[in-house]
């Protein structure tokens, strides 16, 4: 028999569990489907374990480095990997355990174990129940990609899930990839005391940032002792009595390194592969992830893709705000993903802080651009704290006078950066928070002063 609801909600993330309260809320009849893990990637294996684990990594750095702020310490810094683990996963099922105990109290929502699958454009199965619903909602997620490397199969690899039960500390663990996820876990487990490499293609880490951000990452990290190999061409894996081989080809260094642990980390994939769209009109590009307009609408009417599954943003943030747009839009509002600022942080120590356009893609689209900088070692709140790595930039279009841009790479920058993200969002001259007095002392105290020192880039 099947069973009608007034929305079912596919995916229960970051946006999922809101949205189906949401309309619950409302006295609407919703189904909420999960088949693993409530709280979806965030919860279970990107930002609560693994930012829990970076705090731990960071402990036991500046215990490291407690003599150089006066603390003698009475014998060498060691690491309880079980105890580490155990308050990760202890922070994790709180977060879990609150979630179900949230949803399953929800009056008119059913949250249901399982693995959905489309059989019609409204039509649904998960094992032997079929539903059916004018509204859709997919909250699906994405997981690690797996390339096709050579030897690949040879090997056990780790991804950015399973890295998270290790039980040891990896003797020596490379990492492929040099983007945000690959750097994280570098810097982690090299201050748990592994030996790290870094292997990246492409010939800088972090493609993405301006080449300042690559240098300065690259810097933070050499420091740290983890070894970076570029422009590794014709990656390949091998089996040796030592350990995995990861077969490199740089055009500096050894041609291969034998590490205990290999994670491979260069990317994510929409979880949209087994969930039978082949059997409804939603279109997908061809690396999978859903299509949908400015308001999240796929192809087919009354079906929405929120969350990595549309490709509009990879992130807990990006996905809570689609999950706002749409509950505000079938309210009557007119939001839209074209409303909203990029924004984002990479979670090295120190943090880099990222808000709209770097320097490189403003003037890809024809921006004249002014641009403020300072180094961290000119922040006064940062040589307090003796965490002066990194800089400040403030970027701005000529002809506007507004700021479109900005990073803060140093102590505090996953913070201080909303200060530019809120300006950029609100069309804010930068004359206006130029001449807007800050709290000393902090990081943010500086952007004013920032402002004042523009010069053309």
């Amino acid at each position: 028999m099947t069973e009608r609801f007034d929305a079912i909600v596919v995916g229960a993330g970051q946006a999922g569990p809101s949205l189906a309260a949401r309309l619950a809320g409302q006295g609407q009849k919703v189904a909420l489907i999960e088949r693993k893990l409530l709280g979806g990637t965030c919860v279970n294996t990107g930002c609560t374990p693994t930012k829990t684990m970076v705090a731990s990594a960071y402990v036991a750095h500046m215990a490291r480095r407690a003599a150089d702020y006066g603390v003698t310490l009475s014998g060498p810094v060691s690491i309880d990997m079980a105890a580490v683990m155990g308050r990760k996963d202890g922070i994790v099922q709180a977060s879990r355990s609150g979630l179900n105990d949230w949803l399953t109290g929800t009056e008119n929502l059913t949250l249901i174990e399982g693995h959905a699958r489309f059989v019609a454009d409204h039509t649904i199965t998960v094992g032997e129940r079929t539903l059916e619903a004018p509204r859709i909602f997919l909250n699906v997620g994405g997981r690690a990609v797996i390339p096709d490397y050579p030897g690949i199969d040879d090997i056990d690899i780790l991804t950015n899930s399973s890295i998270l039960a290790l039980a040891e500390v990896p003797r020596h663990l490379v990492v492929v990839g040099g983007g945000y996820i690959g750097l994280e876990f570098a810097q982690m487990f090299a201050r748990f005391g592994s030996k790290v490499t870094v292997v990246e293609r492409g010939d800088r880490l972090l493609k993405r940032e301006d080449e300042d951000a690559s240098q300065t990452v690259a810097e933070i990290l050499t420091a740290e002792g983890i070894d970076i190999r570029l422009n590794a061409d014709c990656i390949a894996f091998s089996r040796s009595e030592d350990g995995p081989v990861v077969k490199v080809n740089c055009t500096a260094g050894a041609p291969e390194i034998t590490g205990s642990h290999v994670l491979v980390a260069i990317g994510r994939q929409p979880n949209t592969d087994d969930l039978g769209l082949d059997k409804t009109g939603i279109a997908t590009n061809d690396r999978g992830y859903i299509i949908t307009n400015e308001r999240l609408e796929t192809s087919v009417e009354g079906i929405w893709a929120v969350g990595d599954c549309n490709g509009r943003g990879a992130f807990t943030h990006t996905a809570y705000n689609d999950y706002e747009i749409v509950a505000d839009n079938l309210e009557g509002a007119d939001r839209s993903v074209e409303m909203r600022t990029d924004a984002y942080a990479l979670y090295t120590d120190p943090p880099l802080g990222r808000a709209g356009l770097t320097v490189a893609e403003a003037k890809k689209r024809d921006h004249r651009v002014l641009v403020g900088q300072r180094p961290m070692t000119r922040v006064a709140r940062a040589k307090e704290k003796g965490e002066s790595v990194g800089y400040m930039k403030v970027v701005v279009d000529a002809d506007s006078n507004r700021i479109i841009g900005g990073a803060i790479f140093g102590v505090g920058g996953d913070e201080a950066i909303h200060v530019l993200l809120d300006a950029i969002q609100s069309g804010m001259a930068y004359a206006d928070l130029k001449n807007t007095m800050h709290i000393h002392p902090t990081v943010s105290e500086l952007i004013p002063t920032i402002l004042g020192e523009l010069q053309e880039a």
